[in-house]
């Protein structure tokens, strides 16, 4: 595995499926009654969040706690950064301390790979969402979803997404969900159509591995999967579109617009979710919605992210112990150095 996770464009094909099959180990553990894995104790994981988030925050520090590491949370409020201490500073403050890796959101695009390529810090950076540039971590988890509810969890192990048609819809221009997303998708082998409002697309889109539309009813009945995405007023400082109406009336995912799409196809949603916006409650209600599961597998494919960046090449506990009783003998066969099972041997 590479040293940082700043871009989804960084990782190769064989990567993404190692990270997703990882994953679904990780989601395997999240089954039994006692989640925590020993293969990151030790070890100290910092959380530096420039910008606010629910999920991804959340998400990134149950990871790290069910792999038994040390976790330090630094939000941006509230901090000598709210004084003007520059990321430099704050970075050779973690230095200082031994942190072991770096979970970074930050505003400005390109702050992760500052960080990870500076030589202020010594210590893997994940780039947990920076600007409108990217969010890897997000696009895997989306990845694991697809995997899970269009191939099946055992059936998807070491498989891409070859052939699966994949439509994201909506705020394409501020969006770096859909960036991370059109990278890796298309790694992954699968056929990817953008759809919004001309105001709503990045310049300069001839490069990207994707198709571009502007009807949303034309290619849904060809999609196995659609994402929803937000518009992000926050980070606007124009007028995009007429109205919240027009836009909700040519872009926006009803039940009737729903109905259009092939019965296996999914609903998707990084979130967080503007109802009666980009998506009715209806859709979002529905068996078809993976939000739910998103968050979930979130915290699986970080476990496994952070796994593989910091544990992932050596035995994650290097003493014997004796033999769990109550474990059950099925567990034994999908064994890796970072499970239960395999400690005894």
């Amino acid at each position: 595995m590479m040293r940082h996770l700043i871009s989804a464009a960084d990782l190769t094909r064989d990567e993404a499926v190692l990270i997703l099959d990882t994953a679904e180990e990780m989601a395997r553990v999240a089954d039994r009654p006692i989640k925590k894995l020993p293969a990151l104790r030790g070890r100290t994981i910092c959380n530096l969040f420039f910008e606010d988030s629910t999920r991804t925050r959340i998400s990134f520090e149950a990871a790290e706690k069910r792999l038994s590491a040390d976790v330090i949370n630094f939000a941006a409020k509230g901090s000598s950064v709210s004084k003007g201490e520059s990321l430099k500073d704050t970075a050779q403050t973690l230095e200082a301390m031994g942190v072991d890796a770096v979970v970074i959101r930050h505003g400005a695009s390109g702050a992760p790979y500052r960080l990870a390529n500076s030589g202020w810090i010594d210590a893997p950076v994940i780039n947990a969402g920076d600007g409108t540039h990217q969010h890897p971590t997000q696009a895997l988890l989306d990845a694991f979803t697809m995997r899970r509810r269009l191939i099946g969890p055992d059936a998807g192990i070491g498989q891409d997404l070859s052939g699966k048609r994949v439509t994201v819809v909506g705020d394409i221009l501020h969006s770096r969900v859909a960036r991370s997303n059109v990278d890796l998708l298309h790694t992954l082998g699968a056929e990817v159509t953008l759809v919004a409002p001309p105001t709503l697309l990045p310049v300069g889109m001839d490069n990207w591995p994707c198709e571009v539309s502007y009807d949303l009813d034309a290619v849904l009945p060809k999609s196995d999967a659609v994402m929803m995405l937000r518009v992000q007023r926050e980070r606007m400082n124009a007028a995009f579109f007429p109205t919240e109406r027009e836009y909700s009336r040519r872009y926006g995912l009803d039940g009737e617009r729903m109905a259009k799409a092939p019965e296996h196809a999914i609903v998707m949603h990084p979130g967080p979710m503007v109802r009666g916006m980009e998506i009715t409650a209806e859709v979002a209600d529905s068996p078809r919605c993976t939000v739910i599961e998103q968050v979930a597998n979130g915290v699986h494919t970080r476990m496994a992210v952070l796994y593989l960046l910091l544990g992932g090449n050596e035995p994650a506990v290097t003493h014997a112990r004796p033999p769990v009783a109550h474990h059950h003998p099925s567990e034994e066969r999908s064994a890796r150095p970072y499970l239960p099972a395999e400690e005894s041997k």
